[in-house]
């Protein structure tokens, strides 16, 4: 539209104004800016002069101030992260950078946190496209497997418009993939870092060919049952031979697994990024690509503590275990001290192949990224309190815990897209897209081994034993799978109308998305029934798991069992979700002063979730899983309209008013459906789903002042209320060593708060300086019907994962010679609800985690660049508190790294 011609100019003059260090480069600049502007015919020219000033000015400011102009032009209120910013921030990927954003906060790495509210209500999509999860756990995509180099913007919208999806609550983040360059583009970029607590780890060599053939076999066969009877009455065969066949099954078991301590090699990754763009004369356009590969691996070794608070636990209790008198005060039901080691390795290409002619333009993006983490985790668990007393300074026992699991995540996006406009039918614009994407998770590998470790009444190791259990050593196998086909397009019409400029759109969005999720668990029982010692040498202690060699099955009648639940319990399911949509927006100037935007959007929207299971045998069983009256209880079929409205004072070129309300809806995930167990990684939970969820409507209002001075400093001040109807909380129960979760609708709740953020100039105080950052204050309160809450010890309480505050400072360097650039970056958020207390226990808290950062680039030429980073500058770590107890304390380390990029 015209309004965003007429401020072209003036975001360059804002971008010229923010890179201003001194009185010569401001004039320099100036005289830029009017021979600039006296030279602009079209919009194609003046963006690309406006990149080009940006690239050969300040550094840091000028990435700031590239993206402000797109938030100011925005219907709605939205906050933007341009390529740029994410360099200078050191930030690998996309999880880490939207620390930056206001109001946003980041959990284990992975899933954003907007406004204080969980994961469910954020939504991720790439170039407007749904994408699908391999993350085990959630529907919402893993955002740390996104790679900061193929990413050219990321724009988090707050406030709902109706071309986004209506399963909307906090923010809705698109990922931009990098496009065509202009011109030829070559870059090489190396780096090289290291843990401080990394330095020496524990490895193992992990055995991914998964289920071996002749038990897959054997499952058919046998029908899931490996009992010696079960496999004497199919074969026909006495018990002697039965149990040759059981013992041949539990040989085909990796079971040479075992650590070693080492001293681990350094963080490294590698980039790299070719593109050009070149003419052709039969139709006079051009053809483009870029193509970008990436490597990273890198090491993390942490201490870790992880307790169930006790029922009893009262203030002065005991959180240590060193002595008797501990023991007899202890805090916790039980207490485990582990030290975790993971190897984490990304492989990540993209591609993008495009054609351009006059108004038209075509493209295709490949994505591929792969991330494997293996993991090993050793340690003790003791158990002062409950059924199970077992401790060293009191009954000089306790449980010794070793598990190793390696995990491959992979998402492979095919996409292609068009923009058109037709400028002999009234200017005319059809944007489009259609995407199919894939998303898989395998574990080939997760074994879990028990035992006992033994002490004398002076706390000396004795040895490590076996006890006539079963579930000594227990193989598990996972594996997930996620196909997401969306498309959509849009008509957009502008049009003049006296004073007023309009342009209408109307557009359509579906989405089909299909799971398949399967385990298997196998497990090596002490039918012997006898305790035996298989170590008594600590030093020799991390290889205690290789005991189970075949002399040893032989001699000790260990048996496998195949741990499947019996019907109609499950540990699979298989879910589908259909999501059609149509919408229509307006976009309104009224004498550039007033704007005015909204429309409607209409879902219809299906999802089903059925648990299944590898004991499926005949038409009895199948029906066990998925008789048509199951089938109904775990579906989901709801259509609705929602409304959306903005509205924004453009009062002059320095400042404007927006005020915007919508109405969404936030939907359960499709694991939260079904009865289906498993551990949540963030929590350590154990959860389950519950058939019978019901989605959660939200009204949104939202009111936000943005000024932008003359100097190029700007400051924004915003306010929102979100009202949410049956919002979906997590309610927990309690065992002697562990919680188990599920999810129930409370009756309402809401969330309220204000947003400040700035970009502010320090030229005054010291030349190159200036400070940007943001500060959310909010509050929220959930309301849970007793009847439904169990026994939790708050029905009315803050919403899980709702953080009071959450701030963001940076404190930026650019050298007037520009050759240096840096940044001191803080991140903090209020503590929050990591899982809800119940008989009595407080609510879990997460501890505020202060996070400070340094980045310094140096560069010696227009082509180089050279980077230091430390992170986690304060050696922060992860806390939670329950009652005022620590309940669970994980390390994180100082990270160092140094790179080298060249580009041309």
């Amino acid at each position: 539209m015209s309004y965003r011609l007429k401020l072209k100019p003036v975001a360059l003059a804002v971008s010229l104004g923010l890179m201003s260090t001194s009185a010569t480069v401001l004039a320099q600049q100036a005289e830029t800016a009017s021979n600039q502007q006296q030279s602009v015919e079209q919009e194609s020219v003046e963006r690309e002069t406006i990149e080009e000033v940006v690239t050969t000015g300040t550094r840091l400011q000028g990435s700031a101030a590239a993206v402000v102009q797109e938030r100011k032009d925005q219907a709605f209120v939205a906050d933007i992260l341009g390529a740029e910013q994410l360099s200078r921030t050191g930030d690998s990927d996309a999880a880490a950078a939207l620390r930056r954003v206001t109001g946003l906060t980041l959990v284990d790495g992975k899933f954003v946190y907007v406004r204080g509210l969980g994961e469910r209500y954020s939504s991720a999509r790439i170039n407007g496209a749904n994408i699908p999860s391999p993350d085990l756990t959630r529907n919402v995509v893993p955002l740390d497997i996104i790679p900061s180099t193929i990413i050219e913007s990321m724009a988090v919208q707050k406030v709902f418009s109706p071309s986004m999806p209506a399963a909307f609550g906090g923010g809705n983040i698109d990922i931009r993939t990098k496009s065509i360059p202009d011109d030829f583009l070559f870059s090489l970029e190396a780096g090289v870092g290291l843990n401080q607590d990394a330095r020496d780890g524990y490895t193992y060599d992990h055995d991914d060919s998964g289920i071996p053939d002749d038990i897959w076999y054997a499952i058919g066969r046998y029908k899931g049952d490996f009992s010696v009877r079960n496999i004497a009455l199919t074969d026909g065969i006495n018990g002697d031979q039965a149990q040759q066949v059981n013992l041949a099954l539990a040989k085909q078991l990796p079971r040479d697994i075992g650590l070693q301590k080492e001293s681990l090699s350094p963080n490294y990754d590698f980039k790299a990024s070719l593109g050009n763009r070149f003419s052709e004369n039969w139709f006079g356009g051009s053809i483009g690509f870029l193509a970008a590969v990436s490597y990273d691996r890198d090491w993390q070794v942490a201490e870790r503590r992880s307790a169930v608070l006790s029922e009893n636990a009262s203030a002065g209790c005991s959180t240590s275990l060193a002595t008797a008198s501990d023991v007899s005060n202890s805090c916790y039901n039980t207490l485990s001290e582990t030290t975790e080691t993971i190897e984490n390795e990304r492989k990540n290409g993209f591609l993008t192949i495009g054609y351009e002619l006059d108004t038209h333009s075509v493209s295709y993006n490949k994505i591929y990224l792969r991330d494997s983490e293996d993991e090993s985790e050793f340690g003790i668990m003791q158990s002062p309190n409950g059924s199970n007393l077992k401790t060293i300074a009191g009954t000089g026992l306790a449980n010794r815990e070793h598990e190793f699991s390696y995990e491959e995540r992979t998402l492979n996006v095919d996409q292609f897209r068009g923009q058109h406009t037709f400028m002999d039918y009234w200017m005319l614009g059809f944007d489009w897209q259609y995407t199919e994407s894939k998303a898989t998770t395998d574990i080939p590998t997760e074994i879990s081994y028990r035992f006992d470790d033994v002490y004398d009444g002076d706390q000396n190791y004795i040895g490590t034993r076996v006890t006539g259990d079963d579930n000594r050593a227990v193989f598990s196998y996972v594996g997930m799978e996620d196909r997401v086909k969306s498309y959509g397009g849009n008509f957009s019409l502008p049009l003049t109308l006296g004073s007023t400029e309009l342009e209408l759109r109307a557009g359509y969005d579906f989405s089909d998305k299909a799971r398949y999720y399967g385990t298997s668990r196998f497990v090596l029982n002490n039918r012997s029934g006898i305790t035996q010692f298989v170590e008594d040498d600590f030093d020799q202690i991390l290889g205690v798991t290789r005991y189970i060699n075949d002399d040893f099955i032989d001699a000790n009648n260990f048996q496998l069992g195949f741990n499947e639940p019996t019907p109609p319990d499950a540990d699979d399911y298989l879910a589908a979700q259909k999501v059609d949509a149509y919408y229509g927006e307006f976009d309104a100037f009224f004498n550039q002063v007033w704007r005015l935007s909204g429309g409607v959007r209409y879902e219809d929207f299906k999802q089903v979730s059925l648990a299944s299971s590898s004991l499926i045998f005949d038409e009895t069983d199948l029906n066990n899983f998925f008789d048509p009256e199951i089938v109904a209880n775990s579906s989901i079929a709801e259509d609705d309209t929602f409304l959306s409205l903005s509205m924004t004072y453009i009062a002059s070129d320095n400042y404007q008013f927006r005020l915007g309300y919508g109405e969404t809806v936030v939907r359960p995930d499709l694991r939260e459906t079904v009865p289906v167990a498993y551990f949540d990684p963030i929590t350590d939970i154990r959860t389950v789903g519950r058939a019978g969820l019901q989605s959660s409507p939200i009204k949104n209002y939202d009111a936000r002042f943005e000024y932008y001075a003359d100097n190029g400093d700007n400051y924004s001040v915003a306010a929102f209320y979100k009202d949410i109807e049956r919002p979906i909380e997590s309610v927990l129960s309690v065992g002697d060593e562990e919680y188990t979760l599920t999810y129930v609708n409370g009756e309402s709740a809401e969330v309220y708060g204000v947003e400040f953020e700035w970009l502010h100039d320090l030229s005054y105080l010291a030349s190159g300086f200036f400070t940007s950052g943001n500060l959310t204050y909010s509050d929220s309160e959930a309301v849970i019907d007793p009847a439904f809450a169990g026994n939790l010890t708050n029905p009315t309480k803050r919403m899980t994962g709702h953080s009071k505050y959450v701030a963001n400072f940076q404190l930026n360097y650019d050298s007037a010679n520009g050759e240096h650039s840096s940044s001191l970056v803080y991140n903090v958020f209020g503590e929050r609800i990591l899982a809800a207390g119940v008989g009595g226990r407080g609510d879990a808290y997460e501890q505020p985690f202060h996070s400070l950062d340094l980045i310094y680039n140096y560069y010696p030429n227009f082509n180089s660049q050279i980077s230091f980073k430390v992170k986690n500058l304060l050696d922060e770590d992860q806390e939670v508190e329950q009652s005022g107890v620590l309940v669970r304390s994980k390390e994180v380390g100082r990270i160092f790294s140094v790179s080298y990029k060249y580009e041309f």
